[in-house]
């Protein structure tokens, strides 16, 4: 049970690192807006706390000398997946510092970069945090108490990481994947070309079909009505 319970936290650490990665990409853009500036940091603190309940739940089985070596392969799996996850949280973290730093909201010392991206942000971060709504709180030194706080969360995951290493000794080159590299991405984009090819022969079978019989039923009536009026013509005359 907790190895269902650690790939389904991790599944959600997955998103929010995702959608956080997005909202840090629209820094200082057209969308950036202090609802933008509370959306990263809910997103941020989320992310945060699920990994704080991986570790915990990853850490005691791997420390386990009982543990059986297909479920300790297992295990380690994750864990490299975890390890993953938060190197990129910590660098999309000090990516958000730098980009904030140099956009500021309310004492703007340079215009914002117009990247042509606009909007759509909320509803990425309320999928994430399954929140219905995003509240705007309108703090004039929000910004500046978040940069704080943002250098204090970016030690904090800094600390996990390495406490992680110490704790738990998993090097990444000896963990084996059980498929290969790409299977996912080769995965789907076949299934898209089987979906393509569905449709178009869907098309060619349907629609096309019907066209021609239209067509010939046309053709018909055309020619009756040539052999009619022909007919009557020779019968005037």
């Amino acid at each position: 049970m907790t190895k269902e319970e650690c790939k389904a936290l991790l599944d959600a650490l997955n998103k929010a690192t995702a959608c956080y990665h997005h909202l840090v990409l629209t820094i200082g853009g057209s969308a950036d807006s202090q609802n933008l500036r509370e959306e990263l940091q809910k997103t941020r603190q989320k992310a945060q706390e699920l990994a704080v309940a991986i570790r915990a739940r990853l850490t005691a089985p791997l420390r386990d000398r009982g543990l059986g070596a297909e479920e300790r392969a297992e295990f380690e799996r994750l864990w490299v997946a975890f390890s993953g996850c938060l190197d990129l949280l910590e660098a999309d973290m000090r990516r958000a510092l730098t980009l904030s730093t140099e956009f500021p909201l309310h004492a703007p010392r340079r215009p914002l970069v117009r990247t042509g991206v606009e909007g759509g942000a909320a509803s990425v971060a309320a999928r994430a945090l399954s929140a219905r709504s995003l509240r705007h709180e309108a703090e004039r030194g929000f910004d500046v108490e978040d940069l704080h706080q943002l250098e204090r969360e970016i030690l904090q995951v800094g600390e996990m990481i390495q406490d992680m290493e110490m704790k738990v000794n998993v090097p990444r080159w000896t963990v084996q994947a059980r498929q290969a590299a790409g299977a996912e991405l080769l995965a789907s984009a076949s299934a898209g070309v089987s979906s393509l090819r569905g449709v178009a022969v869907e098309q060619r079978t349907g629609p096309c079909d019907l066209s021609k019989a239209l067509a010939a039923t046309i053709f018909s009536a055309v020619l009756l009505a040539a052999v009619a009026l022909a007919v009557c013509v020779a019968k005037l005359s």
